[in-house]
């Protein structure tokens, strides 16, 4: 597809219904990843969880989806997209069915195990779609959308849920969860279309690693890797792990109003990751938005540590800010992006994605070590200490992730251009 094929693409009335479908897989993956906190506690009684178990429970979804993100990149390359979202759309039905109806542990943590891995592909190979589909300048403002409006699902997995299982029950919460990804994969099929170029012979699989060789030798690949296990995990560090217990251990916040501060910060996220999208062509680079989105989320965790503790006024600001400034991660995936020919953007964004999510890993499983060195209350509560230890600690992470991502190179020709020559090829 040439660059003025691709122009037309992105203005008929085909492209809403195609990025509407994408996100809408993206909105299911965003849920099923956010919906353990809220329904354990009922998962814990039906079915006897003990604390092991409902860990477990909660990051298998995580580790199902990191490990399969190397072969899905070499199968977005070699088989195309449409063919991955309509397996992973196939794979995550099973998984909310075999979840819903599990009667011990061991069903319940594969029916998670099946949703990790079938929401695995919803936000590469969306990516891998429009980079095929749309101009090289307009992809930043697509993956701003796409993770934008995509953390729907998050919101919907807080209030909305507790709501669906107090009226129909987990159970039945899930199995429409699951028809409703029937009905997105069933899109899926109808509107998203693989490049129309010839493919030529596939590749044979000696070849498929021999490109993800070329991924990692590919250069600024190790710095944006690096950059990537930072920049997701600091946001998930505060919004899925750590503010809601801070709220709690540190001011008395309760449910429902831990629930307000941090449905602050991920609305002011989605509004954050489409205004940070077209960034790029403002700023004629990808790495100076980056860098300042970076540094700026370090500022916010480096002032909460210093201060400890601050004011209610202060702290609805401060989570405001912290969503909206964590929100520049569509860039840094345009940046990464830009660095592969499209034969290799769905094994070189899969790479990547795993930074993401094995950096989510890292920083949640470190602060957990490092809380416990302080002494816990006899309510259960942590000290304010620890957490400022925490947040203080994942800035000066931010901050090294920095100096090594600012050695990175940017595309020859910028973010308007530099892959021209590919899409056009």
């Amino acid at each position: 597809m040439s660059i003025s094929g691709a122009s037309r693409a992105a203005s008929s009335g085909v492209a809403v219904p195609l990025v509407a479908t994408l996100i809408s897989i993206y909105i299911v993956s965003q849920f099923l990843r956010n919906s353990i906190g809220v329904i354990a506690p009922n998962l814990a009684a039906e079915l006897v969880l003990s604390p092991a178990e409902i860990g477990l429970l909660s990051s298998v979804f995580f580790l199902a989806f990191a490990a399969v993100q190397i072969p899905l990149g070499m199968a977005l390359d070699r088989f195309g997209p449409r063919l991955c979202l309509m397996v992973g759309a196939a794979i995550t039905v099973v998984g909310t069915v075999v979840f819903a109806l599990a009667v011990s542990p061991g069903v319940l943590i594969l029916g998670r195990a099946l949703l990790g891995m079938g929401t695995a592909g919803s936000l590469v190979a969306s990516l891998a779609v429009y980079a095929q589909r749309f101009p090289p300048e307009r992809f930043a403002t697509l993956t701003g959308l796409q993770v934008g409006i995509g953390t729907l699902g998050t919101l919907m997995a807080t209030a909305p849920l507790a709501v669906s299982t107090a009226a129909i029950g987990w159970r039945a919460s899930f199995l429409a969860v699951g028809a409703f990804t029937l009905l997105v994969g069933l899109l899926i099929a109808a509107v998203v279309h693989d490049d129309a170029r010839p493919r030529g012979r596939q590749e044979t699989l000696s070849e498929s690693l021999s490109g993800i060789l070329a991924v990692m030798r590919t250069p600024s690949m190790g710095r944006l890797f690096v950059m990537n296990l930072a920049a997701y995990s600091t946001f998930g560090l505060i919004v899925g792990l750590w503010g809601g217990p801070y709220l709690t251990h540190i001011y008395g916040y309760g449910l429902e109003e831990r629930g307000v501060f941090l449905l602050v910060a991920v609305l002011t996220q989605i509004v954050g990751s489409m205004l940070w999208g077209p960034m790029d062509r403002v700023a004629g680079n990808h790495k100076l938005p980056v860098l300042l989105g970076a540094g700026t989320s370090a500022a916010a965790l480096g002032a909460l540590a210093l201060i400890g503790m601050l004011g209610p006024s202060m702290l609805v600001l401060w989570f405001a800010a912290f969503g909206f400034v964590t929100a520049y991660v569509p860039l840094l995936i345009a940046h990464g992006k830009a660095l592969f020919p499209l034969h290799l953007v769905g094994r070189g964004l899969t790479v990547l994605n795993m930074a993401s999510m094995g950096g989510t890993f890292l920083v949640q499983a470190v602060s957990g070590f490092v809380i416990e060195l302080f002494p816990t209350a006899p309510d259960g509560a942590y000290e304010l200490a620890a957490y400022r230890l925490v947040f203080a600690l994942q800035a000066g992470f931010i901050l090294l992730a920095c100096l090594v991502y600012f050695g990175s190179r940017e595309p020859a020709q910028g973010p308007r251009g530099s892959q021209g020559a590919s899409i056009s090829a």
